[in-house]
């Protein structure tokens, strides 16, 4: 029977598979039946990732990779199609956040959070809407921030990178159509990664219960991503493009 909420037999390439959300992807991506290709800056902890991904019977390329260094990315993605077949999907989970008071933030934060955020997530789609590197049809989806669209004192520079990616879906969603290629977002609210649980830890109980209270349905799970994201890469979100996603809980809808 067609599973149209199948994505088995697929490649997926994610960007920040070796931690948090993406890590989260990555291994529930391989336990639905895909192969994968995954880069991070930390190429050591990618290994354990791959173990993961590998003990579920699937392929696994990994790279240690600087969205920044652009130039770079085309050999990676050639070497990893060369190994594991034409892209069906992109993950980027990528993605570096500073917080401070906005009148402490300089230009140097802006450009560096872009660059991740933002600039190495279009150079990456620009790279795999090549005809040699995709697949008949693809899945892009970019993990943006509620933040993208609720305040947050502290994250100027993150929540401008993430809106930019929530803007910048719906004009790609336009272009990319034509190659029957969607591309969305999903915009998480709190995950409970272990970086979260540890910045959590260091609230008071206060704090801490002021964080879960904004979130009727309590704090997510980096698989509550993963679910939607494997939604998102399915031929059941086949006419679903250009939309932004927001898995929260509930922390919007007040």
């Amino acid at each position: 029977m067609h599973n149209p909420l199948s994505i088995k037999g697929k490649v997926i390439l994610v960007t920040g598979a070796a931690s948090g959300i993406g890590r989260q992807c990555a291994i529930d991506f391989a336990n639905a039946g895909a192969d994968l290709i995954l880069l991070d800056l930390n190429a050591e902890a990618l290994k354990s990732v791959r173990e993961e991904c590998e003990a579920t019977g699937r392929r696994c390329f990994i790279k240690g990779c600087d969205l920044t260094a652009s130039s770079a990315l085309p050999n990676i993605i050639d070497e990893a199609v060369s190994q594991i077949g034409p892209v069906n999907g992109l993950l980027h989970a990528a993605g570096i956040e500073k917080t401070l008071p906005f009148n402490k933030f300089t230009p140097a934060d802006y450009e560096k959070i872009f660059a991740v955020n933002v600039v190495g997530a279009m150079t990456l789609v620009s790279i795999l809407t090549k005809k040699k590197y995709r697949a008949a049809s693809a899945r892009y989806v970019l993990i943006a921030s509620i933040t993208a669209m609720v305040g947050r004192p502290g994250v100027n520079a993150y929540a401008a990178s993430k809106g930019a990616l929530v803007s910048s879906v719906k004009t790609l969603a336009l272009e990319l159509a034509p190659k029957g290629i969607t591309i969305n977002c999903i915009s998480p609210g709190t995950i409970l990664t272990p970086l979260m649980e540890n910045m959590l830890k260091a609230l008071s109980e206060e704090q801490r219960a002021e964080r879960v209270a904004g979130f009727p349905l309590g704090l997510g799970r980096p698989s509550d991503i993963s679910s939607t994201a494997i939604f998102l890469m399915s031929e059941g979100a086949r006419w679903i493009t250009g939309q932004n996603i927001v898995v929260d809980g509930g922390y919007t809808s007040r």
